[in-house]
């Protein structure tokens, strides 16, 4: 879910932005890194439930 939310929001935030996800999912971890390769984003850090994620274009 939380890969799914940063999805949505991501087209609404400017270019150079950071978004920080907040996931209680044990997955994200892996999952949100993995979907700012995919999508070509910048994953800027994650620790513990909290990842920033740069909105590159």
């Amino acid at each position: 879910m939380p890969v799914i939310r940063l999805a949505k929001v991501m087209p609404q935030v400017a270019v150079g932005e950071i978004v920080r996800v907040l996931a209680d999912d044990p997955a994200a971890a892996n999952d949100i890194p993995a979907w700012c390769r995919l999508k070509g984003q910048e994953f800027v850090a994650g620790h513990d439930r909290q990842f920033d994620v740069r909105r590159v274009g």
